[in-house]
């Protein structure tokens, strides 16, 4: 049995959802984590792992664990210094609320959870996964969800990463709606990526029971609304899910998700390698990472395979034995 040698695996037990940020001269990454056991449950952790190149990782402890009013620790995103996080309780899965987690030192070894500073709206059947990030002098979070018509984006702006008001949806597209890709019955993992001077959603398609594929569109905002264009499919099989935009040492846009189907004795799931990402017209290219260390480009037969039409994942025989 192998281990990817270039893709980020936990020492044992399950991952899924990545995020990541550059901090204190590392990148961070941040992902859900059941410690000793190779499935799913929802007593989720938030994982932690460090490094100076996007490819060799160093774990550290965990970030988050269940408990202080939370069954599980879902996923959300990491900005300003801050972790927003989906508290769930056992009885209310799919309607999550949105909390905050503060670090108690510069390192990030260790955090400290704070209040809840979102509560799911009434109409949302399922609310999750909220990704943040600074739009010129106030602070947007988006949050993933399904409602009775379909898919559809929530949006809260804050100055100050405490207080949220809600701008309500800014993006929505009716569940039988498949023009250019179908998109799901809900979106998880939904972010914004600002990429050559534009703006891109991307979400993770979800119905109950089954999670498909990563899909995005570039939009045209308007105040609050994100107006997508046409929906097109960014991964090409059925690995990759949980996309999360994040922004290198250098400052340009990338993309990091959760590689599914991928595991060994002891543990489960790996995360995508991370891609810059740009624009070709309404296309995403993705393209592999370069070293923040000595400048040289990944290449060879690793996991996922890019191209200007998408992410193209397949699990070859690359790696280490475990």
């Amino acid at each position: 049995m192998t281990r990817p040698l270039l893709h980020h695996t936990a020492p044992s037990g399950w991952i899924n959802d990545p995020q990541l940020t550059w901090h204190g001269g590392r990148y961070h990454l941040f992902f859900q984590h059941v410690p000793g056991r190779t499935t799913w449950e929802p007593g989720c952790h938030w994982g932690h792992a460090t490094s100076t190149d996007l490819l060799t990782w160093t774990p550290a402890q965990v970030a988050l664990a269940p408990g202080d009013g939370d069954d599980g620790c879902w996923s959300g995103s990491v900005a300003g210094g801050v972790i927003f996080y989906t508290s769930v309780v056992a009885d209310a899965l799919d309607r999550g609320r949105v909390r905050r987690a503060v670090p108690t030192d510069d390192s990030w070894t260790t955090w400290r959870k704070q209040d809840v500073v979102v509560e799911p709206p009434p109409e949302a059947t399922h609310f999750r996964d909220p990704f943040v990030r600074r739009e010129g002098d106030t602070w947007r979070m988006i949050v993933g969800c399904a409602t009775a018509g379909g898919p559809a984006v929530w949006s809260y702006r804050s100055t100050d990463l405490e207080s949220w008001t809600p701008e309500g949806i800014v993006a929505s597209r009716p569940v039988t709606d498949t023009e250019g890709v179908w998109t799901g019955a809900g979106w998880e993992c939904p972010a914004l990526l600002e990429v050559d001077g534009r703006t891109v959603l991307l979400v993770s398609a979800w119905e109950p029971e089954a999670l498909h594929h990563l899909a995005y569109a570039v939009c045209a905002p308007d105040g609050a609304a994100l107006h997508p264009g046409p929906w097109r499919r960014l991964s090409h099989g059925t690995s990759l899910y949980a996309g999360t935009g994040f922004t290198d040492a250098q400052g340009r846009p990338g993309v990091v998700a959760w590689l599914r189907d991928v595991a060994g004795p002891g543990w489960t799931g790996a995360t995508s390698l991370p891609a810059m990402v740009s624009l070709d017209g309404d296309r995403l290219v993705l393209t592999p990472p370069v070293s923040t260390t000595d400048g040289r480009v990944v290449d060879g037969p690793v996991i996922e395979e890019y191209g200007t039409d998408g992410w193209y994942a397949q699990v070859d025989q690359v790696g280490q034995e475990t």
